[in-house]
């Protein structure tokens, strides 16, 4: 069953379709993450047609306790579950903290196996420095587990580590930055787009 905007009338390179949406989580709840900026910036990047939406109440969904997962659980977490549903694509930007998946991240994700947002949903990782390799190979382990579809070529590493906001966003607005950006944001679309024919065909 296709999930999102990607319906029986969806069909990949048409006009007139329905909206591409995706959503963008950023691991970090820091006001100035490098990792929000960078998904902020790609927001302004995406073609007609597709929409990023930036996921910002990670800070909102509380520590997941089985017990409590059931059909009364907390708004917040309702929100989270119903906008990865919704999405047709999820775009994931985190740091490393420790060597590994920042607490908040991880606890966001526990609250979504049971219910199975990710299940077979096109996945991108964006990073904002090459030097969280435990955290990646962590997160790549999570999303694995829970039956994401992670499309390597549509992730990238961008190094702003030790760049200001502004700093970043003038760096990103390069035509070099710009076009690694929407490089992986359109083969990220040919992703969902490719997935959307191929469970076309099996139902």
């Amino acid at each position: 069953m296709m999930s999102g905007a990607l319906r029986d009338e969806y069909r990949p390179g048409s006009k007139g379709i329905e909206q591409m949406n995706i959503l963008a989580i950023s691991g970090s709840l820091r006001a100035a993450s490098s990792n929000t900026v960078l998904l902020r910036a790609m927001v302004n990047l995406v073609p007609d047609g597709v929409q990023i939406s930036l996921y910002e109440r990670l800070a909102d969904i509380p520590p997941f306790n089985p017990d409590l997962d059931g059909d009364d659980v907390a708004e917040a977490v309702k929100d989270f579950r119903l906008q990865l549903q919704e999405a047709d694509g999820v775009l994931i930007s985190s740091p490393e903290y420790a060597h590994g998946v920042p607490g908040v991240l991880k606890n966001a994700l526990d609250w979504d196996v049971s219910s199975g947002g990710l299940y077979r949903k096109p996945l991108a990782l964006i990073y904002a420095s090459p030097r969280g390799t435990y955290a990646q190979a962590a997160l790549t382990e999570i999303l694995n587990t829970m039956s994401a579809r992670i499309v390597p070529e549509a992730s990238a590493t961008i190094e702003l580590m030790g760049k200001k906001p502004d700093e970043i966003n003038a760096y990103l607005s390069t035509p070099e930055m710009t076009a690694i950006l929407v490089g992986a944001i359109e083969i990220f679309i040919s992703a969902i787009q490719t997935l959307c024919t191929t469970q076309a065909s099996l139902n």
